[in-house]
């Protein structure tokens, strides 16, 4: 059966190093000394990577041992840095988004691609965003859940939605610059909490505000299982009927509606959570996606699906079907047989 991830980290081994050429440190660079690849932010150790997180080769039989034939790759968010100018951040997206594009070529059989683009200068991302679609071949674009102080209901975000509608171009929302990090820096908690908080930050913005109704060819995904949005969604449904004066201000639907509008990956690391996530949303908006190389990641590709023990037709939709929807793929874009021109 063909399975594709939906959402697989790439980086190229090197990238351009703007924190010299700007003269700030806020931007990431790569090192690599005695084997080791680390990436350094502000002056300060960010994070160590290995072979997997740039080796194309490497990924691809790794993910063979589980089964699954097909990537869609999108850049690590640290990389995003919607703080700086646009024009310096976006030199560092169009490297990104050529060296995923070049991956593309090259194995097209196992790697789709989702760029990246300055958000924060909606313009200019615009720009990108088509030369991503229409001179490089990508799918969509993958964002953060925020860009700075604007959520993604700001009106400065809308007409980057309205391209990305009118592009046909895939988005998936991931989290990131997450809230609290000042206040629970012990734990992980960021990544343990602030990330699934976001995520739903993020699908309340775009519900509430109104994106989605306003855009009804746009296609959204939420990584890591749209966070802890489906999974409050009783209490978000609650506040809507309780206080609308507060929260239908800007959208009258009900919110709930819109987990049959957004897509969502599978990376949620529990039977009973993914279980869940089908019940509220269906198994026609979920699709396998692990989070790869990181260890947070789902650990063996594929594995929260089977263990769902679903019917063929199921399993069919988690594992290919809806990620082929969401892309605007046909399934024999990855056939061994087919032609080079609809592999590109």
């Amino acid at each position: 059966m063909l399975k594709i991830d939906s959402h697989a980290h790439i980086l190229p081994r090197d990238w351009p190093n703007l924190a010299a050429k700007y003269g700030n440190d806020r931007f990431p660079v790569m090192t690599h000394s005695d084997g080791r690849h680390r990436i350094y932010k502000g002056g300060r150790f960010f994070r160590e990577v290995w072979d997997s997180a740039f080796d194309p080769q490497q990924r691809i039989d790794d993910y063979a041992r589980f089964g699954v034939g097909v990537q869609v790759i999108s850049t690590v968010p640290v990389l995003f840095s919607y703080w700086a100018p646009g024009y310096q951040a976006l030199e560092l997206h169009r490297h990104l988004n050529d060296h995923a594009a070049s991956l593309c070529r090259d194995h097209p059989r196992h790697y789709a691609a989702l760029g990246t683009v300055p958000l924060q200068a909606p313009e200019l991302a615009i720009a990108e965003l088509e030369r991503c679609i229409d001179e490089l071949g990508l799918q969509g674009v993958q964002i953060g859940s925020h860009c700075g102080d604007w959520n993604l209901d700001a009106p400065e975000l809308f007409p980057f939605f309205e391209a990305a509608a009118d592009l046909g171009a895939a988005v998936m929302v991931h989290p990131w610059d997450m809230m609290g990090t000042a206040t629970m820096p012990k734990y992980w908690l960021p990544w343990l909490v602030g990330m699934p908080a976001e995520q739903s930050r993020a699908a309340c913005c775009l519900a509430f505000g109104g994106v989605l109704e306003r855009l009804p060819k746009l296609r959204v995904m939420l990584a890591h299982g749209g966070g802890s949005f489906p999974f409050t969604i009783g209490r978000i449904e609650h506040g809507f009927r309780m206080r609308p004066d507060l929260v239908a201000t800007d959208n009258p639907r009900n919110p709930r509606d819109y987990l049959q509008r957004f897509y969502f990956d599978s990376c949620v690391h529990d039977e009973q959570a993914l279980r869940y996530l089908l019940d509220v949303t269906g198994v026609e908006q979920v699709m396998l996606g692990t989070d790869y190389p990181f260890p947070l990641g789902e650990q063996q590709p594929g594995s929260g699906i089977e263990e769902l023990a679903r019917g063929d037709a199921d399993r069919a939709r988690l594992f290919h079907g809806t990620a082929l929807e969401w892309l605007g793929l046909p399934k024999h874009r990855f056939a061994p047989d087919a032609p080079p021109s609809e592999q590109a």
